[in-house]
């Protein structure tokens, strides 16, 4: 069931939040890769929490829709009283003193804190391969990674241990762990949903969002996490919508899962009375030259002391990553931001007539975990290649969901303007609706 229709049930009261909860417990405890997957179980916490919502719902006075439904956590939201140490060892024993600021407002809302799941170290790759910590398997083959960084958060739903997840998206880590995960993920738009509490990557592109079985579930998390009413999905029609397939390097080079799974998605969005255009946008293939220079150099410059204090802790690849963003000077950062700003405004102008923008949400398969173990250049060239296509929402600054296309682990994604996501997840209902078999 999704975590909509389980808030329906407690609603009804069809179902019990403790039971729902104790379900949850005991699935998580039994399962063989429970340990792969999350990081730390919060049994009393999760406890406490249902109980209370059991009582609430005995006696009407429920908190939200989702009152009662256990979620999971990436490890770099703060918990109070629990370790959060986003996947590295460099955080070992990390111990925040109160939640996040979204953990509160999900709180607030009556959700149930299963506990905190894996994650890629630092947040700093889209594979979800974490020989430091754990590395999650993937729902549809279980020697392959789940995708990173939420790798555990989309691992937890998929396998049926959380109803829903949240994760944090610099590059595509919501998106790529739930098109690899058959999920619906959506990346706000920087600076909508709190960072209080969150462990930072790079600041100027980390956003928090959730990982789900349905949009209806996205748009719920959303208001949940936001601390407000969630969008409304009116029922949406497709019809004379304005669809750009983006044909920038987001085509080039598509394994054949992904390549049938975005035709067919193209193909049934037409089919409910889309109108599908394809065309070029010249900067975001500039953007696209800009990653290190922007991403590497704030992440490097967050963590610099911690790192370079103790680098034998990281996992090298990782390592080497960050220490990418030392090449570049004060001046370097300054002038990639000013050159984005630019090509932001430049994409927003040529997007503008168009309800949303299509690209694959990855153009690869989740590799193999044996491979990425043994071979150094395979793991680079895949990592790239991951995080390809969601890069551009976070370098044009939008919003964007990743929808299952009926492919195994392929996916399409929808792009809308910043701060467009109740717009974007209504449209997301439509598709969605249009793609189901």
């Amino acid at each position: 069931m999704s975590a909509t229709d389980l808030g329906r049930g407690i609603g009804a009261g069809a179902i019990d939040p403790e039971q729902l909860t104790e379900t949850y417990l005991a699935a998580i405890d039994a399962h063989p890769f429970r340990d792969r997957v999350y990081a730390r179980v919060t049994h009393d916490r999760a406890r406490a929490e249902a109980a209370a919502a059991a009582a609430r719902a005995k006696s009407g006075h429920r908190l939200g829709p989702l009152d009662g439904v256990p979620v999971s956590w990436k490890d770099l939201f703060d918990t109070a009283g629990v370790e959060t140490e986003a996947g590295s060892a460099l955080l070992k024993g990390r111990m925040p003193v109160e939640d996040a600021e979204v953990l509160r407002n999900a709180t607030a809302a009556g959700l149930v804190c299963l506990g905190k799941t894996h994650m890629s170290e630092l947040a700093f790759s889209g594979l979800g391969y974490n020989p430091v910590t754990a590395t999650p398997p993937c729902v549809n083959d279980e020697k392959a990674v789940a995708g990173g960084s939420s790798s555990g958060a989309a691992a937890s739903v998929a396998f049926g241990l959380a109803a829903a997840a949240v994760g944090s998206d610099t590059g595509g880590s919501v998106r790529v762990p739930s098109v690899w995960n058959d999920l619906v993920g959506l990346k706000t738009t920087s600076g909508r949903v709190s960072l209080n509490g969150v462990v930072p990557l790079a600041e100027s592109f980390d956003t928090v969002g959730p990982l789900c079985r349905t949009v209806e579930d996205a748009a719920q998390m959303l208001g949940a996490l936001e601390g407000r009413r969630a969008p409304d999905l009116v029922d949406t029609s497709l019809t004379g919508r304005r669809f750009l397939v983006l044909e920038t390097e987001a085509m080039e080079d598509l394994r054949d899962a992904p390549a049938a799974g975005f035709a067919q998605a193209v193909e049934r969005l037409g089919a409910a009375g889309a109108v599908i255009e394809r065309g070029e946008i010249a900067e975001v293939a500039e953007a696209a030259t800009m990653s290190a220079i922007l991403f590497a150099t704030e992440a490097y410059g967050t963590w610099k002391h911690a790192i370079e204090a103790t680098p034998g802790l990281m996992f090298p690849e990782i390592l080497e990553r960050f220490r990418g963003g030392a090449h570049f000077t004060g001046a370097d950062f300054v002038h990639a931001w000013q050159k984005l700003r630019a090509l932001r405004a430049a994409y927003a102008e040529k997007t503008a007539a168009y309800d949303g923008v299509l690209v694959p949400t990855c153009p690869i398969l989740p590799p193999e975990i044996r491979r990425l173990e043994r071979d150094s250049d395979y793991y680079k060239a895949e990592n790239l290649m991951t995080l390809r296509n969601t890069r551009i929402g976070n370098l044009m600054g939008v919003c964007a969901l990743t929808l299952p296309t009926g492919v195994p682990s392929t996916g399409v994604s929808i792009m809308c303007a910043p701060m467009s996501e109740d717009r974007l997840l209504r449209l997301g209902q439509a598709a969605a609706r249009a793609m189901a078999p």
